[in-house]
């Protein structure tokens, strides 16, 4: 489940290719493509891992506070889609102490 606080990153399957409307997110695993509508998104979704939550990424883009909820709900698909993952998901996954 998404969780906005905590850290995320682009996932390392996932191909970001520029559009003039935002981009498109090739997953290489799952095969599946995903419409990202906003170059601004395009850039949040690009620069997650850079900060130490969803929150804390949002808060650095000129984006309304307003407007946090949509973009918390697009990050949340994106989540569902597979392109955004949590930073420490490789850590767990291996089987490293919590």
């Amino acid at each position: 489940m998404f969780d906005p606080d905590r850290p995320y990153r682009c996932s390392p399957s996932v191909a970001l290719r520029p559009e003039p409307f935002g981009a498109l997110a090739y997953h290489f695993g799952t095969r599946r493509l995903t419409f990202l509508k906003s170059p601004v998104l395009v850039d949040l979704v690009t620069t997650l891992g850079e900060h130490p939550d969803v929150r804390a990424a949002l808060a650095a883009f000129p984006i309304p506070p307003d407007r946090h909820g949509a973009y918390l709900a697009a990050l949340a698909g994106l989540a569902d889609a597979g392109t955004i993952e949590p930073a420490d998901h490789h850590a767990h996954s291996v089987g490293a102490a919590p």
